[in-house]
């Protein structure tokens, strides 16, 4: 179902700045503002699309597994609850995102996290949801819950 928007549900506040037209809505809120500064546009998209990749229980097992170190798919498998081929698709996906690297050791293939920004992101977002769960107390996530990152 669309929903139509019409002038009784859009508050007023937002009309005033529609009929002002955008320009003023941006100079009036932050022109004050120092330093006022948005990220581009290519990395809002490139930070999305990370976010987007950790939109998956799976994926943030997977991840959390590697905060730990490097290690196999069979592993991963173990220590995610998933099959193997599950978690290959993953890491698939995880690595042409970025997020992970690989390297060969003989017949082995080991993976491990690409930077430890990913970590933190996932930290955060693992503290967050404890958080949200009224776990934690305060706002920084237990230290004997979450790794360290590298």
């Amino acid at each position: 179902m669309v929903e139509v928007v019409t002038r009784a549900t859009v508050p007023a506040q937002m009309r005033r700045y529609a009929a002002s037209g955008l320009e003023g809505y941006r100079e009036v809120v932050h022109e004050g503002i120092e330093d006022f500064d948005m990220p581009a546009p290519a990395d809002v998209r490139r930070a999305a699309e990370a976010l987007r990749m950790l939109a998956d229980p799976t994926r943030l097992s997977i991840l959390w597994a590697l905060m730990q170190g490097e290690t196999s798919v069979a592993c991963l498998a173990e220590l995610s609850g998933t099959s193997p081929t599950a978690v290959s698709q993953h890491l698939s996906k995880l690595r042409l995102a970025g997020l992970v690297t690989n390297r060969r050791e003989g017949t082995f293939i080991f993976y491990g996290l690409a930077d430890q920004h990913i970590g933190e992101l996932v930290r955060q977002a693992l503290s967050h949801a404890d958080h949200s769960a009224g776990r934690g107390g305060g706002h920084a996530a237990p230290a004997d819950r979450l790794p360290a990152t590298s």
